[in-house]
């Protein structure tokens, strides 16, 4: 299984007994779609390593207690402190109307309102305040913020985003 196959689940913060128990801090809204997988990769020095669950349940709000197979001391346990947790992508839950996961858009158009086609995703930057889709015209960098007021439909089946953006903000990009 490679890393683009998958998403990122969380990271084992500590242990949580003497058997091999660990926690782990999920990065999800959702940490109760979690709790009953039968195996997670863990990244092991860069190479993800499937480790089947022998029994997991919430802790607290957003840590998961888990007891993997074959992990039965405290030093296997230490072993395992902040590695991150993978799974496939397939495992993440659809998303429905305009709510989407980043991955899932690259490759989409986008539409304008009033400029018309802006050009193609090739990525999201989310490293701002706000994130913004990268948008590629004709090797020209269009940036336009993710704002739930500017995307007005996301049409999984044509691929295409419609967005309602302020008047000239793609303008910006394309004057010389």
């Amino acid at each position: 299984m490679k890393k683009e196959d998958c998403f990122y689940l969380g990271k084992i913060v500590s242990k949580y007994s003497f058997k091999g128990e660990l926690l782990a801090k999920l990065d999800t809204d959702e940490p109760d779609l979690y709790d009953s997988l039968e195996a997670i990769f863990v990244d092991l020095r860069g190479n993800l390593v499937p480790f089947f669950v022998e029994s997991s349940q919430l802790h607290k709000s957003d840590l998961l207690r888990l007891k993997f197979e074959d992990v039965d001391t405290e030093a296997d346990a230490d072993a395992l402190i902040k590695t991150e947790l993978y799974l496939p992508l397939e495992l993440l839950p659809k998303l429905e109307g305009d709510k989407f996961y980043f991955h899932e858009v690259i490759g989409f158009s986008i539409k304008d309102k009033n400029f018309g086609h802006v050009g193609m995703i090739t990525g999201i930057n989310d490293s701002t305040a706000q994130a913004l889709f990268e948008i590629d015209r004709d090797g020209i960098e269009i940036l336009i913020p993710m704002n739930d007021e500017f995307i007005d439909k996301v049409d999984r089946e044509n691929k295409t985003i419609e967005v309602n953006t302020p008047e000239g903000l793609i303008d910006l990009y394309l004057e010389e």
